[in-house]
């Protein structure tokens, strides 16, 4: 026996409520993760916003204030070394802020160079609050004062960047001269993230506004690069590492550190990394 007409039309309309149902929860959802885009992508307050030593005694850390170039007021470390060949200018990665990154710039004046850590708008004693045009403007901002304050010549200048970082360094280096630049733990675009990490929503990388596109950036850097990551990073897939590495002009190189870390590459393999490191801006 057939099903009756009514019955027909009945589970028809049920289906197309269904149906529509998931599609306006899909939408809803979207729609959500575009509204609070920016607390998806920045953590300034995780673990805490002020968490962390700021007289670490193994530096000798000099505050410094800037101010970007919307007028934004931001705070950032000049740590200097009396025999630097180099100057790190230093973007540190998403979550919390410069002094609980200490050890990996002591790691980076050993070499022996000078670090300058800036702090983005909206993390540690900065003001404002971040974006992704932001974090540009600070980098920018960053960058003017060593040369034009410090009087850092370009030529001695390394943008190194850690996570998030990457892409602001790659973005300073494509617009600025610098000697070289150092990425650790990078991604390709925040586009190819939301893939990865929102993989159950279809089209999500689609309403990613921030794009923070490394691989864009890296098209015009011609200055060598040096990038680093650990094979098991719980936070940027090693595979990124590799496809950033790829995308990247020469000369370059890539370090794998072998192990679980993700912006710690120079806390669990110092001797390695130093010595490729020093091997690298040896030939600057």
């Amino acid at each position: 026996m057939g099903v009756p007409n009514a019955s027909k039309k009945s589970l028809h309309s049920r289906l197309l409520n269904l149906f529509l149902t998931i599609l306006v929860a899909y939408l809803l959802v979207l729609a959500l993760v575009r509204t609070f885009e920016s607390r998806l992508i920045f953590f300034p307050n995780y673990p805490d916003r002020l968490d962390g030593d700021w007289q670490p005694r193994a530096l000798p850390v000099q505050d410094v204030w800037l101010t970007a170039s919307d007028g934004v007021k931001l705070h950032a470390w000049w740590i200097p070394h009396e025999k630097a060949k180099f100057t790190f200018l230093a973007f540190h990665g998403n979550a919390s802020n410069i002094a609980n990154r200490a050890p990996i710039y002591e790691f980076l004046r050993s070499t022996p160079a000078n670090v300058f850590a800036l702090e983005y708008r909206g993390y540690g004693h900065s003001e404002g609050k971040p974006s992704e045009a932001g974090v540009y403007r600070d980098a920018e901002g960053a960058y003017e004062y060593l040369v034009n304050t410090k009087n850092i010549d370009p030529k001695v200048i390394v943008s190194f960047g850690q996570s998030l970082g990457t892409t602001v360094a790659t973005h300073v280096a494509a617009r600025r001269q610098v000697a070289g630049v150092v990425l650790e733990a990078p991604f390709p675009s925040a586009a190819r993230v939301a893939r990865k990490v929102f993989w159950f929503l279809p089209g999500v990388s689609f309403l990613i506004h921030g794009q923070f596109d490394t691989q864009a950036w890296l098209r015009g850097i011609h200055a060598p690069l040096l990038i680093v990551h650990c094979d098991q990073d719980p936070v940027i897939p090693f595979q990124f590492g590799q496809e950033v590495y790829d995308a990247a002009l020469p000369p370059k190189t890539f370090l794998q550190i072998n192990g679980y870390c993700h912006e710690e590459s120079s806390l669990i393999a110092p001797t390695r990394y130093r010595a490729a490191l020093l091997e690298f801006l040896s030939h600057l």
